[in-house]
């Protein structure tokens, strides 16, 4: 009874211990990278407010609340809009629209360019200059413009945006990962699991790849607020997600065809967007002093 009592004890004590060693391993990350906390409370925050947007917003995001281009006031913290609809509810439910496109998109993007490049990187040859010719084709076109032919062959909807910005993030992926991957087959244990007889494909899902993943996460993390301004500026063109559903994008364009011109209305859904993507932008930053061992041992 007693080795039992001891054992839960010492079983006990394990897991303070982890969870100490864990708290203060993410309490030297934040003074680390500061900056990076900061991008992490930022996203935190977006999220927060986009999960619980129905308890966090007085009014139906499509509800004509109140007289139209109110300005901000206890009632309506950020105004109405020239339907007289509030703001404030339309902000926070833009930020589930932006978050599943950028998430959604950035996430598809990502794996697809992670495996192209990869697999360009590693194969070289023929096969990596043809890969690596439609890649420097789509790279060639601005971002805004491909975007625009892209969606002009399709329908405006939420989905369409979607594989829209996957699209035209999948080339700049492939691009970065394919020069890490070149620099990974030289690597002597590439070479030993050459020789001991592995498989191409066992080589790239065991080795190659996963160390691409760092890089990986550390560009996806960028991209998503380079994906919230695409979907921003598709929605502002009138390309984006459809109404009714809440748009930052779109809401500046109804404030900018407003008159007067409704202040309020342009200026909210503007800095959401700006706050969105510097913290996207300040957690990357962060994530590559983490995950990046050249930096890690720099600081």
């Amino acid at each position: 009874m007693l080795d039992t009592i001891q054992g839960t004890r010492t079983v006990t004590r394990g897991g303070l211990t982890a969870r100490r060693g864990r708290l203060v391993m993410l309490g030297r990350t934040a003074r680390r990278s500061p900056l990076g906390a900061l991008g992490l409370v930022l996203i935190l925050v977006l999220l927060f407010a986009g999960v619980f947007a129905p308890v966090i917003t007085q009014y139906e995001v499509n509800e004509f609340a109140g007289l139209p281009n109110e300005t901000p006031n206890s009632t309506f913290w950020f105004g109405t809009d020239k339907f007289g609809q509030d703001l404030f509810s339309r902000v926070v439910f833009g930020a589930r629209i932006s978050l599943q496109v950028s998430f959604l998109s950035v996430i598809g993007g990502t794996v697809v360019g992670l495996l192209v490049g990869s697999f360009s990187g590693y194969k070289g040859g023929w096969m990596d200059t043809v890969v690596q010719r439609v890649v420097d084709t789509l790279i060639a076109f601005p971002a805004l413009i491909l975007l625009l032919m892209i969606v002009r062959l399709l329908d405006p909807s939420l989905r369409n945006v979607i594989i829209v910005i996957t699209i035209v993030i999948i080339p700049g992926v492939a691009r970065v990962v394919r020069g890490a991957a070149l620099a990974e087959r030289n690597n002597q244990y590439i070479e030993a699991a050459q020789a001991l007889g592995a498989t191409d494909l066992r080589i790239l899902l065991r080795h190659i790849i996963p160390n691409m993943l760092p890089l990986a996460i550390v560009i996806s993390t960028t991209l998503l607020g380079t994906a919230i301004l695409a979907e921003a500026s598709l929605s502002f063109l009138g390309l984006g997600v459809p109404p009714p559903n809440p748009s930052w994008g779109a809401d500046i364009n109804t404030a900018r065809n407003s008159f007067p011109i409704n202040i309020a209305q342009a200026f909210f859904p503007g800095l959401a967007i700006t706050l969105t993507v510097l913290g996207f932008n300040l957690l990357g930053d962060g994530l590559r002093d983490v995950l990046d061992p050249r930096l890690r041992g720099s600081s």
